[in-house]
């Protein structure tokens, strides 16, 4: 499977990667973790690409275990030291 353009991918999802962008912004966050469902697994180094290339200080990490739900929060390593996480979902994000 050839890989995605994230043009391509937000045909499929609504990614709101503007929300994404001020909420990092606002928060001073300098270490992300981005949580995926499985269906959305296969577009996340595009995702993060994306990202990286919007907030060029900003270093993302892709959480690659499971995701159930909003319920089911990573079991994140303390010496992964993030400071904010971003779980993209299949429905709409709410403030």
């Amino acid at each position: 499977m050839a890989k995605k353009t994230i043009k391509e991918i937000e045909e499929i999802y609504s990614l709101e990667l503007d929300r994404v962008e001020l909420k990092i912004k606002k928060e001073k966050a300098k270490r992300v973790l981005l949580q995926f469902p499985d269906g959305m697994k296969p577009h996340a180094t595009a995702i993060a690409d994306e990202l990286e290339n919007r907030l060029k200080n900003v270093q993302f990490f892709i959480w690659f275990g499971s995701c159930f739900g909003a319920c089911d929060t990573p079991n994140i390593p303390k010496n992964l030291k993030v400071d904010l996480v971003i779980q993209f979902g299949h429905s709409i994000w709410r403030k």
